[in-house]
């Protein structure tokens, strides 16, 4: 979240809700749905599973402070073709696995569900499992990442005797998760040491939006990285926590992200308005232009506390000052 005069704002506190029953002519109208299973896809890295360019993200679903709301959320975004969702162990205190389960086990060989584990033995990322089975109510899951990477510690010791790539190779062995990676917010450069250090990954997560490239770009200094080995890469931060609605669009957010060389993008919703809204958006996306991108970029760099960029805007990386508590970074 970031702060007001009058406290907190969520991601998008405007769009998807307060505009909703608004024309452009001022006019009652309600948006028109978007169209069930008309979402674009794209075939996920090596893994041969195509996944939708959007799909649910299962952090922001703690912003309900409902799980039945939480869950008519869920199952809304599958009714609208989603097969993409996004959660981990940590979110919402396990509540966000919970709902995934409630709503998505009936469905289960229709989606792709990921997870993720903050452990970094393989005594810790076991048990993370186990839960993460439990709550999804599944035998398996699509993808299960090593959550939060943040530095070279974190490497090593993930790496290092009883490190939880033992887990993760178990488990894939085992068939309890058909693909494994990586995520994190912090350092790109940390993000490389991951992908050299172990050439199996399946996929990776990652922060990309428009102001990424003016401050320790994951952009330029992972993404090619990542290309190059031809693993599913996934989008996160779409909208900067929100700091870059003070600038640009939703709509120019997303695009944005599309735009570059990703599979699919992780987007936090906290209501049906504004999934709808991203939906929309993904089912008439067109790529932007080289020149487009840049202008986007531009005027992305002045959306921190007094137009300020880098660690004063994208908090979340190396200098800015956050912390990461309990799978999401404060």
């Amino acid at each position: 979240m970031i702060q007001n005069a009058g406290g907190p704002i969520d991601r998008r506190t405007f769009v998807g809700g307060a505009f909703a029953g608004m024309s452009i002519l001022g006019l009652n109208a309600q948006p028109t749905r978007p169209l069930a299973g008309a979402t674009p896809m794209r075939e996920f890295g090596k893994t041969g599973v195509k996944l939708t360019i959007v799909g649910q993200a299962g952090a922001r679903l703690a912003l309900t402070r409902n799980k039945d709301v939480a869950r008519d959320q869920v199952r809304h975004a599958y009714e609208l073709g989603l097969n993409y969702f996004d959660c981990a162990r940590a979110y919402w205190s396990g509540h966000s696995e919970e709902v995934y389960g409630d709503v998505l086990s009936g469905v289960r060989k229709e989606v792709f569900i990921t997870t993720k584990s903050t452990h970094r033995s393989r005594e810790g990322a076991e048990k993370d499992l186990a839960l993460s089975l439990a709550a999804l109510k599944t035998d398996y899951i699509d993808l299960w990442q090593v959550h939060g990477i943040k530095d070279q510690e974190d490497v090593g010791k993930a790496f290092g005797p009883g490190g939880a790539i033992e887990a993760f190779e178990a488990a894939k062995k085992a068939g309890k998760a058909r693909f494994i990676g990586f995520t994190g917010h912090s350092n790109p450069n940390v993000h490389v040491a991951m992908l050299k250090a172990y050439d199996k990954w399946d996929s990776i997560l990652m922060p990309l939006h428009a102001a990424d490239p003016a401050y320790l770009s994951f952009q330029e200094i992972t993404l090619p990285l990542a290309v190059q080995r031809g693993i599913g890469v996934q989008a996160m931060k779409i909208f900067g926590n929100a700091f870059l609605l003070r600038v640009l669009s939703v709509e120019e957010c997303l695009k944005y992200a599309l735009s570059l060389p990703i599979h699919c993008a992780a987007t936090g919703c906290s209501s049906t308005g504004q999934l709808d809204d991203n939906v929309r958006i993904a089912q008439n996306f067109k790529p932007y232009t080289p020149v487009e991108m840049q202008e986007i970029a531009r005027l992305a760099v002045t959306a921190g506390p007094g137009g300020l960029k880098g660690a004063a805007l994208e908090y979340w990386k190396d200098g800015g000052g956050a912390t990461f508590q309990n799978g999401v970074w404060k």
